[in-house]
């Protein structure tokens, strides 16, 4: 792998499965970042739909992009944690295959993260449809969040998320089908470790009906089995964590 402590690359990590409805929109939102330094893992976890024919298309039109297939379907875990493997970058910006970025994102995030010596950056967004309509403008974020923050509250979108491996060092994803990312930014925080928040609509989240985390009611299983098992609270602690959520994923979704 290249040096990570020495460049300062941005690798744009973008899994992908059966996302080709709105994939090309995607990848152009990426494609099109004012910041000069980026590049593209692209990793497919054996689509379905037409969405395989579409990255090859983009990566034959642009050098920047890094296309990997995988064997076979894996989940969102595995094919992060591949694209994590293969970029180069000492910077990591994660973008789901459904959601879009403004042009400046990777800029403003980089700027702000160089000023402040950050090495855990994300923004506000905004909810739009499987249609691309809005559905909630600014969808605001604090300043600075830590571990105990994130106990109760999933502020953060993933899409919005720009780590720096010179302080984080590499990562993996922890192999949970669903909010592994949850899971790990909870892992970075518990070292001490602090959260960014930049509060500008920098990111448009897709809210699709048949995504993982679609129905927050059913993701509370999800989320107490990440803070019991993986963080290893006690029951009591992970109940009143429950309800916090459930209240600000309500709030986030509805409100």
């Amino acid at each position: 792998m290249p040096d990570l402590y020495h460049n300062m690359t941005v690798s744009v990590i973008i899994p992908v499965y059966n996302t080709g409805k709105y994939l090309r929109e995607t990848l152009d939102s990426a494609l099109t970042q004012t910041y000069p330094d980026l590049e593209i893992v692209i990793v497919d976890d054996c689509s379905e739909d037409n969405s395989r024919e579409i990255i090859k298309e983009y990566a034959a039109r642009y050098e920047n992009i890094i296309f990997y297939q995988q064997a076979k379907n894996r989940g969102a875990a595995v094919t992060r944690n591949k694209a994590l493997a293969l970029a180069g970058g000492r910077y990591v910006a994660f973008l789901d295959s459904d959601d879009l970025w403004s042009p400046e994102k990777i800029a403003k995030q980089i700027k702000f993260m160089q000023a402040q010596e950050v090495a855990f950056c994300f923004t506000a967004f905004a909810m739009i449809n499987e249609q691309g309509q809005l559905l909630k403008g600014k969808r605001a974020v604090q300043e600075k969040i830590n571990y105990e923050f994130l106990l109760k509250n999933t502020m953060i979108n993933t899409s919005s998320v720009v780590l720096d491996r010179q302080k984080t060092g590499n990562l993996q994803m922890p192999l949970f089908r669903s909010w592994q990312d949850y899971a790990t930014w909870l892992q970075l925080l518990r070292t001490g470790m602090e959260a960014y928040g930049l509060n500008e609509v920098l990111v448009k989240y897709r809210k699709r009906s048949n995504s993982l985390s679609a129905n927050k009611f059913k993701s509370i299983p999800r989320f107490w089995n990440i803070q019991r098992n993986s963080e290893g609270l006690n029951p009591l602690a992970v109940m009143v964590n429950s309800c916090f959520f459930a209240f600000h994923a309500l709030k986030k979704h509805y409100f």
